[in-house]
């Protein structure tokens, strides 16, 4: 299990106009943020998971912007990543893919029940109000971004923000650093073609769901471990063992030093369910596979939001 860290949130300017709020060590629900300014307008994206957290977000995105964000973009619908959009309001109006909004309204504010001992504050979901299906782009002044859904990937609906401008690309937890990749939600393949997809735009700055901001390298090492994950899945299934026990004897060899390493039960549902044909994002038992993460954890998972 790797060392965790410390946890004092930071705003770093990545590109002119654009700024990456990170949360160390980038663990459970300690997701990054951001901000791009220009022309005195501001577009964030995502927003945090505890009411104290987005306030300080929201502290942090005053001190580089001249006026309140219109616009508050949502990478998927986990609660880590919108819980904070209220907060953002009225002045702002959240944008998402449609079907975000859907599992948003579903979801609620159960990730809450999964870490009762988190401060969590006084939240309301506060739902998209626009979305999109494909493809759609928000303005922050003169600096375009550009909204993908790349397909399954974390989820079944993610987007990807980028702002081609500055070659800057918000991947929310399609991509993670030092954190173990998770697609219990998404798909494995759906998250390598996703992977492709990014390449393909060329991106200088890649700014992650969780841990540090980086460049193209992360792509390499989020690449390294889905295909490792197929293929380990394959064995298993071959072989006879269930998710839970196959993660119980896999050495995790290079992706030993990832945080929260139990996600690779959930991990390993997914790519099962995919081997034996089932569609990318066909719905699994959540919370029956979080309760079998705990176990191969020994215990609660670790949350320090």
């Amino acid at each position: 299990m790797a060392v965790r860290r410390g946890t004092a949130s930071r705003l770093e300017e990545v590109a002119d106009g654009v700024f990456a709020h990170e949360q160390p060590d980038g663990g459970w629900c300690l997701s990054n943020a951001g901000v791009v300014v220009s022309d005195g307008e501001a577009v964030v994206v995502d927003t945090a998971a505890t009411e104290e957290r987005a306030r300080r977000f929201r502290d942090a995105v005053a001190s580089v912007a001249s006026a309140a964000p219109r616009v508050v973009v949502n990478t998927h619908f986990h609660g880590d990543h919108t819980f904070g959009n209220s907060v953002f309001q009225p002045e702002a109006v959240v944008v998402a893919h449609e079907a975000a909004r859907t599992e948003a309204g579903v979801a609620d504010l159960g990730m809450c029940g999964l870490w009762p001992d988190v401060t969590w504050g006084d939240l309301r979901v506060a739902l998209p109000q626009v979305t999109y299906r494909d493809r759609a782009t928000v303005h922050a002044g003169g600096v375009p971004l550009e909204l993908i859904h790349p397909g399954p990937a974390h989820t079944t609906t993610d987007t990807l923000v980028w702002v081609p401008d500055r070659s800057v690309l918000f991947a929310g937890d399609v991509v993670l650093n030092g954190a173990t990749p998770f697609c219990l939600m998404g798909s494995v393949s759906g998250s390598l073609r996703t992977l492709e997809l990014i390449r393909a735009l060329e991106p200088a700055v890649i700014v992650p769901g969780h841990g540090p901001v980086g460049g193209p390298e992360l792509l390499d090492a989020t690449e390294a471990y889905f295909r490792w994950l197929r293929d380990l899945a394959r064995d298993g299934v071959d072989a006879g063992l269930t998710p839970l026990e196959l993660a119980r004897e896999t050495d995790l060899g290079a992706f030993a030093e990832l945080l929260d390493a139990e996600r690779l039960v959930g991990n390993l549902h997914r790519a099962y369910a995919e081997q034996r044909g089932a569609p990318e994002g066909t719905p699994l038992d959540v919370l029956a596979v979080f309760l079998e993460m705990v176990e191969h954890h020994g215990g609660p998972l670790p949350c320090r939001a």
